[in-house]
């Protein structure tokens, strides 16, 4: 806090100047905003101590109508909800909303969901209640946002109490986005029964389901083991004249992988494949992971190569959870060949996996091929070199 007092009584243009340099204390230059973003971004993801996040924050002046800046955003908002520095995003979302340009729907939209994901609901229904103080308008995006705030925290019960008593509060009516949203806290909170009658309302309100609006309610249905309920939304689907595309299958694929059905997942694959279906990465990613959960590592290298053999390009969860499924089952040479793909593009496992496969060629008599390997790390993360050169020191000469 002295910090902060300290940084209040600073002319403003000194402070702008301070801000700056912490972005980027070696540049002569002034960053573009979008410079700007990347540098908050980068610092954020390391640094820990609360008053900084803010000082760089504030220094980037970010905004959410950046797709970059909202990442940003939310960074900070984990940073800070993981050091409990509550006060400090209620000021920072504070500060913020103070900006003139921040007086939209939309950026007040998005700070509310920002409270959510700091576990300040009542900040959230607050912010939505001071709308019209505000000189903006509640509508259906805002209401949206405070449900999605909710689910957020998991505050499930506030979640059913905003929908049952704010439309009616501020004369809104829900739309398809609300009840996907409450659709979503249900079968997250383990009441997916509830979809039923939610689905029922939509149709006497004339409000038609969509793709995500199945895809929720089948993976909570999946999630509870409610095997017949899936099958009634499958029909359901049908009288609505939708049929299932291979996003409502990767739905399935993947709930059956986590309850670690997993050849019966494959199976799915299957009946895709006899429809004369395409199947995505996404379909593949799932697989594989479910497959490597339940140890069976030959399954999951055979569905990679028919991946790639089909032309489907990998996402960097299926590389990483590969390469390290595949240490922890021995099978470190597998392991290198993909780790060597994936980081061909760019995409690099986490530091366990890469000590655990490091460790493992070791084992196996594979030095080199372990020192090059630290040599790509040490070139890509030099804040972590001195790191790896002691771990490459202890390696076999």
């Amino acid at each position: 806090m002295a910090l902060r007092s300290k940084l209040l009584s600073v002319p403003l243009v000194r402070y702008r100047l301070f801000s700056t340099s912490i972005l980027s204390p070696d540049s002569k230059t002034p960053l573009s905003s979008k410079e700007k973003s990347r540098a908050a971004l980068s610092l954020l993801r390391f640094e820990k101590n609360p008053e900084r996040i803010l000082d760089i924050c504030r220094a980037a002046a970010l905004t959410p109508e950046s797709h970059l800046d909202r990442v940003a955003y939310s960074t900070a908002i984990s940073k800070l909800k993981e050091s409990h520095y509550y006060e400090g995003i209620r000021e920072f979302i504070k500060d913020s909303l103070a900006r003139p340009d921040f007086k939209s729907e939309r950026v007040v939209s998005h700070f509310i969901v920002l409270f959510g994901q700091a576990g300040l609901v009542k900040d959230a229904i607050k912010l939505f209640d001071e709308m019209p103080n505000m000189g903006l308008q509640n509508n259906a995006k805002a209401l949206n946002s405070l449900l999605f705030s909710c689910i957020l925290a998991g505050e499930y019960g506030e979640m059913k109490r905003v929908f049952s008593e704010f439309p009616r509060k501020y004369g809104l009516e829900p739309d398809l986005d609300t009840y996907n949203a409450v659709l979503k806290g249900f079968c997250e909170s383990g009441s997916a029964n509830s979809a039923h009658s939610i689905l029922a309302e939509m149709e006497r309100k004339s409000v038609k389901p969509n793709a995500t609006t199945f895809s929720i309610v089948i993976a909570g249905f999946y999630k509870e083991e409610k095997f017949s309920d899936v099958e009634k939304m499958i029909d359901l689907m049908k009288k609505f004249g939708m049929r299932p595309g291979i996003s409502i299958y990767n739905v399935k694929i993947q709930s059956l992988c986590k309850l670690k059905r997993s050849s019966e997942a494959k199976a799915v694959l299957d009946g895709v494949l006899s429809k004369g279906m395409k199947p995505n990465c996404v379909t593949y990613g799932h697989l594989i992971y479910g497959f490597c959960r339940e140890g069976n590592l030959d399954v999951a290298k055979s569905l990679y190569k028919e991946m790639i053999d089909r032309k489907l390009k990998p996402e960097s969860d299926c590389y990483f959870a590969l390469v390290y499924y595949l240490c922890q089952g021995r099978d470190f040479e597998a392991a290198l060949g993909i780790c060597k793909e994936c980081m061909a593009k760019g995409w690099v496992p986490n530091i366990t996996t890469m000590k655990s496969l490091v460790d493992g060629l070791v084992s196996i008599e594979k030095v080199d091929e372990a020192k090059e390997i630290i040599g790509q790390l040490k070139e890509k993360f030099s804040r972590n070199a001195d790191k790896w050169n002691e771990i490459e020191e202890g390696l076999p000469k």
